[in-house]
């Protein structure tokens, strides 16, 4: 088991201590009661999604980032337990190690559920599920690996949605090398050539635009290759780049200070997705990036929680379903308590 476990009770006490915007621990509650209310008997999480490995998984990292465990005697590590053991059946992954095949989920639920193994390494209720989180999260890890472009150009060092793409965006790329990250933090062979390339792909998105009252200010773009900066891929850029130890490079600075003088609305496409990213990355960068983004996300999040504790997308949100924009809720809201490992400050 990770001696980083061994912190958490001092987590949970030091946060306790701290302020939280009106309402925020009962909302992650409800909305974590909700994801409970959606287990099937064969373990996985869902409401109808056809992704299902990836929205279980998902799921889990939600239950995890407000810090529950899957050795919990609780209705909510029985639930992780039973998810758990959904995702480690032998049919949800290739023999090639992928996941996004048989869920339909490409290569952003394989990143998704390849985070969610790394960050259950050690977690497992017995030895023999410490011993499948292992053995897939190590076959999920190699098939990054392997997928990863190399030859010279715009796309080298990133990941698309399929594992022979030998193209390239930022949103993939990211969840990809979070996976990279938190295996190698957990001790699994991932060479720093791979990761130091993804860095490469993800500083290469980004687009330096004006000097700012606090600072340089820039953002990311979809694509190494083009130059259209969004919240969304702003926020994902900022968040990359620290979790791989970036801290003081100054893609973050001027990735930071865009959003801190963003506006941001409910209207936005990939609004959920973007909120992740926001509250994650801002509490990286921590002072008063992480205090407005704390503060602003609860704004957002809070009256849009529906009476049974979901959270529900608009246009294409819609359509990923109530488990996805719920899950990313969750993990947005739990920020300040860093019980996942890949987003400890």
């Amino acid at each position: 088991m990770r001696s980083w476990m061994l912190g958490l009770l001092c987590v949970a006490i030091a946060s306790a201590g701290a302020a939280v915007p009106g309402g925020t621990e009962a909302a992650v509650d409800k909305g974590i009661a909700f994801l409970l209310s959606k287990q099937r008997p064969d373990g996985a999480i869902v409401a109808g999604e056809r992704n299902e490995t990836a929205m279980t998984s998902l799921a889990i990292l939600a239950l995890a980032s407000a810090g529950h465990q899957p050795i919990d005697p609780a209705p909510e590590g029985e639930a992780m337990r039973r998810a758990l053991g959904f995702v480690l059946q032998a049919d949800r992954q290739e023999p090639n190690g992928y996941f996004g095949q048989k869920d339909g989920s490409r290569m952003y639920g394989h990143g998704i559920t390849t985070l969610m193994l790394a960050e259950m390494l050690g977690m497992g209720v017995d030895r023999e599920q410490d011993r499948l989180l292992r053995e897939r999260c190590a076959k999920a890890i190699a098939l990054i690996l392997r997928s990863q472009p190399q030859r010279e150009g715009p796309h080298r060092g990133g990941w698309r949605y399929t594992p022979d793409s030998r193209d390239s965006d930022l949103s993939v790329t990211v969840w990809q090398l979070a996976a990279l990250r938190s295996a190698r933090n957990a001790g699994l062979e991932v060479s720093k050539q791979a990761i130091d390339e993804a860095v490469d792909y993800v500083k290469r998105s980004y687009r330096g635009e004006r000097a700012g009252a606090t600072g340089p200010v820039g953002g990311f773009s979809y694509q190494a290759s083009g130059n259209e900066v969004r919240f969304s891929t702003t926020a994902q850029g900022l968040l990359a780049l620290q979790v791989s130890g970036e801290y003081g490079a100054p893609e973050v600075e001027g990735a930071a200070n865009r959003l801190l003088s963003d506006t941001r609305d409910q209207t936005s496409k990939w609004f959920y997705y973007g909120t992740y990213y926001y509250s994650k990355g801002m509490f990286q960068r921590g002072g008063p990036h992480a205090e407005a983004a704390e503060k602003r996300v609860a704004e957002l999040l809070l009256p849009r929680q529906k009476p049974d504790g979901s959270w529900q997308g608009e246009g294409d949100e819609h359509k990923a379903g109530p488990i996805y924009s719920t899950s990313l809720a969750i993990l947005s809201l739990a920020v300040r308590h860093h019980y996942l490992p890949i987003y400890e400050r």
